[in-house]
């Protein structure tokens, strides 16, 4: 018995997802968002490439601007990569010492209650050198906003390990990774400032993907509404990427923050 062979008949190619650059495009490019934030005064920053803090920036300005704070905030910022916000935000700022942010903006919103205060801190600044200051701020139910950017590492001095490094990760000081027999454990910032009965809310949020940018929002957008409303000591705590401290690729910068900081840190409304 003879068998006819079957042939598989020809399949179209799914069609290309890529934009030729050989010659000028069939149509203008259509701008579909605003390069920068309505209160950013520059878009040009001096920080390492694949860094996250921008990116919070970003969205601290534009929940500011959308929350009509812009003329009534005063934000209270130590020292750190995160401190080149105040040459790039139309906002009023105060500079004070490591780690005493939670302090001023305490003296700040007693003197001016009708005004949003909030402080912006690395977790080196906060987590390292003013734990104290941020939970004395949250027990006294001060109506602040406090946001620390936490990628784990002193990046303005270096990328040494802070309070807030987790296990395994690479620093300038833990260069075989941090060891909880040697440096001990990394410490929940957000966690246990949501014990005091003073704080009225607490989000940790991160910049790793689209998706957790917009939550990461959401939170920031929240904790002001909170503030304005009287409601007491609101808490975001913001996973950015570090690739420079972390010793990786700067597009690996993502995929490491979620493998590592979110595990240790999860994303979430804690309170």
């Amino acid at each position: 018995m003879t068998t006819t062979p079957t042939t598989t008949p020809p399949t179209t190619p799914p069609p290309t997802t890529t934009v030729p650059t050989d010659a000028p495009p069939d149509r203008p490019s259509r701008k579909v968002a605003a390069s920068s934030a309505a209160l950013q005064v520059g878009e040009d920053h001096h920080l390492c490439p694949g860094c996250g803090h921008p990116v919070a920036w970003r969205i601290l300005l534009e929940v500011i601007s959308e929350l009509d704070l812009a003329r009534r905030s005063i934000g209270v910022v130590g020292h750190g990569c995160y401190t080149n916000i105040v040459r790039l935000a139309d906002i009023d700022w105060l500079q004070c010492l490591h780690g005493r942010a939670p302090a001023v903006a305490t003296g700040v919103k007693r003197v001016r209650p009708e005004v949003a205060v909030f402080t912006l801190q690395g977790d080196g600044d906060m987590a390292s050198e003013g734990l104290a200051e941020v939970l004395h701020a949250a027990a006294r139910a001060e109506r602040i906003t406090c946001i620390m950017l936490n990628n784990g590492v002193f990046g303005d001095t270096g990328g040494q390990m802070t309070a807030a490094s987790v296990v395994g990760q690479r620093t300038k000081t833990s260069l075989e990774g941090r060891d909880p027999a040697t440096h001990g454990y990394p410490v929940p910032v957000a966690d246990l400032v949501s014990r005091l009965p003073g704080t009225a809310y607490v989000a940790r949020g991160g910049v790793g993907s689209a998706g957790a940018i917009a939550q990461t929002k959401r939170y920031l957008k929240r904790a002001f509404e909170l503030q304005v409303a009287g409601a007491g000591f609101t808490f975001v705590e913001v996973l950015t990427m570090c690739p420079t401290g972390w010793f990786v690729p700067t597009a690996e910068g993502p995929g490491y923050l979620g493998a590592t900081f979110e595990a240790t840190f999860p994303l979430g409304e804690i309170r």
